[in-house]
């Protein structure tokens, strides 16, 4: 968690702190569990493999359609109780998102809503915009192991999703 928060930091930097940190934050990453949700819900569901769409596709739509996509999605397995964010998994994985489950002795909300600067956080969103924090994600997400002393972020657990121990 420690490379993602140095991250975070080096891309605010980057970008040149013009804008104030809450909206630069809002940029970044979705935040919260009703904003993931939102965001997720207008991303359009990619159909499995050798499956066919239940409706043809309409001309209008009533959907609202995001100008981002989530890289990934960081959800604290602290959450309780757990019917807050029961949706998330299946919903992220009609959307081919992968998902990240952030486990730690202090409570996983402690350290996603410090990567954040808040107090607490159960679910974050990566938007993908194509700075340094995607990158890192990019790195974790394709497997590549990223171990600094006690942190440990490892995706070779399951498939779709990635588990961090710190």
């Amino acid at each position: 968690m420690e490379t993602l928060y140095r991250e975070t930091e080096t891309a605010r930097l980057l970008d040149g702190n013009s804008l104030p940190e809450k909206i630069w934050f809002k940029q970044q990453f979705s935040i919260g569990v009703n904003d993931v949700t939102r965001v997720l819900e207008r991303m359009a569901p990619i159909p499995q493999v050798g499956s066919y769409p239940a409706q043809p596709h309409s001309v209008s739509s009533n959907r609202k359609v995001t100008s981002f996509q989530l890289q990934a999605v960081l959800l604290a397995s602290d959450c309780n109780p757990r019917w807050l964010t029961k949706h998330l998994p299946s919903l992220a994985s009609s959307r081919r998102v992968p998902l990240i489950y952030v486990r730690d002795k202090k409570g996983g909300s402690l350290r996603l809503g410090k990567l954040v600067k808040l107090r607490t956080a159960i679910a974050i969103g990566v938007k993908a915009k194509g700075n340094a924090i995607n990158e890192l994600f990019g790195k974790i997400l394709h497997g590549d192991e990223i171990i600094r002393e006690t942190n440990c972020l490892n995706t070779n657990e399951m498939p779709d999703a990635a588990v961090s121990d710190t």
